[in-house]
């Protein structure tokens, strides 16, 4: 029988006096004996919530029945029959906002630990080698090129792959994986989990070419002469900044370039790689979302004396993961709340000596609900600082609509659909950061599982 009100596993975790100083992974995979028992803990609901709320419909209650059992061959089938990332996203996804988020076991007991369940059914399945190819359908003879090789391209290249289409995925850059290797931090997804999950959709057929960007080497045209449809997945890369002066100093790094340099170039273990990176002593993150923490966490492990994370708001109005912001607390992280910068100073060399900044109070609620910043006359002060790292968002690169101007886009520079999902140009379709402008790996993932079903029926004549 279910025990519910048994004590939620959590998993073991790195001790933040070690892990500060490595990109090891911080958070350790469950036990067996963890696993069964939280395992344990799930009601099997009939109308699932969780399931209903998990934006890929990874078949949850039953997975984890499988699991219970000890069957985490037919666990891991089970999840793969909708997702073909289980390992990333049981480590990345945002389970709190989705499946544990409505979980009914939540208010009183806790939820069941979802994500660490997925992780230790993927890690478990790949160790022990249950892993299994995907069965996909009889080739159709018809060819779909993917831009980008992120969550988004790579979930539609596989459920195109499925279909039976031959599908071939182009990414800009010297290794494949997107946001998921040039944006998150190693100590969050290992990059072996990377490169073994993206060796899964491999084995259904799919093709991986680096240093093509679409745009640039060559257009979509081009692609449509070549494919029967394309798939635009190519995030949103071009990053935010704050339009104040002093942004361009030395020291000033968008959160983008920071986390590029770390996590695609490994910077941090120059010299042994070719990319370096300066970090002075004091390093100020200026936003409040994911990569703001992982600017922030990354930044502690190169060996500044503070980093601290400056936001506009209060805690409560932060968006980034509870988890993230508690695990940058023990690492050292410093928060500095209800902040707007105004200027980056700068000596007469060019470098950053620190940021003048108002405090706020919170005014009224703005559009998403979260109380607007309302600066306080009077109360300019200097935060200082020798390293900025601007982490307030991203946005699309505007090179493939630039070069297809058949394209329409809106205001903010994300691709405009129809209400089929649809580009302005037959046979292309879009999904993920290029559409949204910034969102979670899952939504990009379900993003690409629904284009490529669009897609499907396009090649099949609609049926």
């Amino acid at each position: 029988m279910p025990n519910p009100s048994a004590p939620r596993q959590n998993g073991k975790q790195l001790d933040p006096a070690v892990r500060k100083k490595n990109f090891e992974e911080v958070a350790q995979i469950f036990t067996k004996e963890e696993a069964l028992a939280e395992a344990n803990r799930c009601l099997h609901c009939q109308n699932a919530r969780c399931q209903a709320n998990c934006p890929v419909g990874v078949q949850i209650p039953a997975f984890i029945a499988l699991l219970k059992d000890g069957n985490v061959g037919g666990a891991i089938s089970k999840i793969m029959e909708t997702s073909l990332l289980p390992a990333i996203c049981g480590r990345v996804c945002p389970q709190e906002k989705h499946c544990e988020g409505n979980c009914v076991l939540k208010e009183k007991f806790g939820a069941v630990n979802i994500g660490m369940l997925e992780r230790y059914t993927a890690d478990t399945a790949r160790r022990e080698g249950l892993l299994k190819t995907p069965v996909c359908a009889k080739k159709t003879g018809k060819k779909v090129a993917c831009i980008g090789s992120g969550p988004s391209s790579i979930a539609a290249a596989a459920e195109l792959a499925r279909a039976g289409h031959e599908v071939t995925v182009f990414e800009a850059l010297h290794a494949f994986g997107g946001v998921l290797r040039y944006g998150i931090p190693s100590f969050r997804l290992p990059r072996e989990v990377i490169d073994k999950e993206i060796e899964t959709v491999k084995s259904m057929g799919v093709k991986f070419q680096t240093d093509v960007l679409v745009g640039a080497s060559e257009t979509v045209e081009d692609l449509l002469k070549e494919f029967d449809a394309v798939y635009i997945g190519s995030g949103a890369g071009l990053p935010t900044m704050l339009g104040i002066p002093g942004e361009s100093a030395v020291g000033v790094y968008s959160a983008n370039e920071f986390l590029t340099r770390v996590n695609l170039m490994q910077a941090y273990k120059f010299p042994q790689t070719d990319t370096p990176i300066r970090i002075g002593k004091h390093v100020v993150v200026l936003g409040g979302g994911n990569s703001a923490m992982d600017a922030a966490r990354c930044a502690m492990r190169l060996g500044p004396d503070t980093v601290t994370v400056a936001y506009r708001r209060s805690a409560a109005e932060m968006p980034a993961r509870a988890a993230e912001v508690l695990h940058a607390q023990e690492e050292g992280v410093q928060f500095d709340y209800l902040i707007t910068p105004k200027e980056i100073l700068q000596d007469e060399t060019g470098h950053v000596t620190g940021i003048k900044c108002t405090r706020n109070e919170l005014g009224e609620p703005d559009a998403k609900g979260r109380r607007r910043p309302v600066e306080i006359s009077g109360s300019e002060f200097i935060l200082p600082a020798d390293t900025v790292i601007v982490a307030i968002g991203q946005r699309p690169n505007p090179i493939i609509a630039k070069t297809t101007p058949q394209l329409k886009t809106t205001e903010r520079g994300v691709l405009s659909l129809d209400e089929q999902g649809k580009t302005s140009i037959p046979g292309v379709y879009a999904g993920g950061d290029i559409i949204r402008g910034g969102a979670t790996v899952l939504l990009a993932m379900k993003d690409g599982i629904e284009a490529a079903r669009r897609i499907n029926k396009y090649l099949n004549g609609g049926k």
